[in-house]
C-alpha cells in the first residue's frame, strides 16, 4: 500500500475545482493507454461538490464519456431515485449531462430493485457484478479502478465503513450490507477495506472544520477498526485532498505539496 500524500487548498471551492481538474486528467491519461478508465464515486458533500465542478469545466469534453465505467464506494439503501441514494445525486450533480454509456453506470441496487429489501442480497448481487468486469491484475476479486474516491466523515468513517461496526472489520468479501449506521438511514450496501485497496489511487476529500479531527486522527497512526479512513489505501497512490479547515489540526510536517 501507498504511503498517504496530502494537498491543502484554500477553501473547499479551490478544493473541488482542482480535484476535478485532476480526475479529468487521470481519466484522460488512463483512456489514453488502456483504451478505458475505471472510476468509483462518493456522495456527500464534497464527493458530489467535485461532481459539480466537473460538470462545470470546459475540460470535460476531453474525457471519452462512452469509455469511462462508474462504480459507487457506498449507497443508501432506499427506493430508486430516492433523493438521499448516492446514484441519485450524482445524475444531478453530473452524470445526466454528459454522454455517458449507460451499461458502464453501475449503481448499487435499491431497496425496490431485483433483491428487494434484502440489502445483503444486494451487496452480494454488486458483489457479483464487479467480479464479473474485474481482470487479473486484481486477481479476479473486483476492476483495477483507475480511482477510487471517498469523503470522509466527522467520525472518520469512509463509504459505510463506520468504526468498529462489523463492515470495517470484513477481510474476505468485496462489498457487504450495513445494519444499524449511525448515520441515517441506518441499512446501506457498502465496499470494503479490500475492495478499496484494490484501487490505483484512493482519493480521500475532507472539508470544513468538522473533518478536521478526523483527518488528524486518521493520518496520525490511528488503526483502520477505530478510524476507518486511516486504511483506505491505493496500490500506487493514497491522496488526501484537503481545505484548510479540514487540514487546521495537522502539524505542518505531515502535508508538503504532493506530486501531481
Amino acid at each position: 500500500m501507498s504511503t498517504p500524500q496530502l494537498v491543502v487548498h484554500h477553501d473547499k471551492e479551490l478544493m473541488a475545482q482542482a480535484a476535478a481538474a485532476r480526475l479529468i486528467t487521470k481519466i484522460v491519461d488512463a483512456q489514453a493507454s488502456r483504451g478505458s478508465a475505471s472510476v468509483v464515486l462518493t456522495g456527500g458533500r464534497n464527493g458530489n461538490g467535485l461532481l459539480a465542478a466537473l460538470a462545470a469545466a470546459p475540460a470535460r469534453d476531453a474525457v471519452d464519456w462512452g469509455r469511462l465505467d462508474l462504480w459507487w464506494g457506498d449507497e443508501r439503501f432506499l427506493p430508486e431515485g430516492d433523493p438521499e441514494r448516492n446514484a441519485t445525486q450524482a445524475r444531478k450533480a453530473l452524470l445526466d449531462s454528459v454522454p455517458l454509456d449507460p451499461k458502464r453506470v453501475h449503481a448499487m441496487p435499491a431497496s425496490d430493485g431485483p433483491y428487494g429489501a434484502d440489502a445483503d442480497a444486494a451487496a452480494a448481487g454488486y458483489a457479483e457484478e464487479l467480479a464479473r468486469a474485474a481482470d487479473p491484475e486484481t486477481h479476479g476479486a473486483v476492476p483495477a479502478f483507475d480511482v477510487l474516491m471517498l469523503g470522509v466523515g466527522p467520525d472518520t468513517h469512509v463509504a459505510s465503513l463506520f468504526p468498529e461496526l462489523p463492515a470495517v472489520r470484513e477481510t474476505e468479501r468485496t462489498v457487504v450490507g450495513v445494519h444499524g449506521a449511525p448515520k441515517p438511514p441506518p441499512t446501506r450496501v457498502t465496499l470494503t477495506l479490500p475492495a478499496i485497496r484494490a484501487a490505483r489511487e484512493v482519493w480521500l476529500l475532507a472539508a470544513g472544520e468538522d473533518k478536521a479531527r478526523a483527518a488528524a486522527i486518521a493520518l496520525s497512526g490511528a488503526g483502520e477498526i477505530q478510524a476507518p479512513a486511516a486504511g483506505a489505501q491505493g496500490r500506487t497512490r493514497t491522496l488526501w485532498l484537503l481545505d484548510t479547515a479540514a487540514a487546521s489540526q495537522l502539524p505542518r510536517s505531515l502535508y508538503p505539496a504532493a506530486s501531481a
